[in-house]
């Protein structure tokens, strides 16, 4: 019963890391298309790489100012909470 429990709530865990570690590059994502999208409705231009490369950019400045906070995160949960279940303790 209590494996059970503690298996349940370190995939609860991963599951909100994954959230957070996600959470702003989704964002960006979001907002970008939103602009992007609004701006081919105001201008009636339908271009697909004027889509595809503005939400690239944003996605991978995005990612690269978040890159520390991404790796923090994960490996504090590795060192905090899966390695000593691997480990036994």
């Amino acid at each position: 019963m209590m494996d059970e429990l503690l298996f349940y709530d370190t995939l609860r865990q991963g599951l909100w890391i994954s959230v957070k570690i996600s959470a702003p590059i989704l964002a960006v994502a979001l907002v970008a298309g939103l602009a992007i999208g609004l701006f081919q409705a105001l201008t009636s231009v339908q271009e697909m790489t004027l889509t595809f490369v503005p939400k690239l950019a944003a996605i991978v400045a995005v990612f690269w100012v978040s890159m520390g906070f991404m790796t923090e995160t994960l490996t504090g949960f590795f060192a905090r909470d899966l390695v000593p279940l691997i480990a036994g303790g």
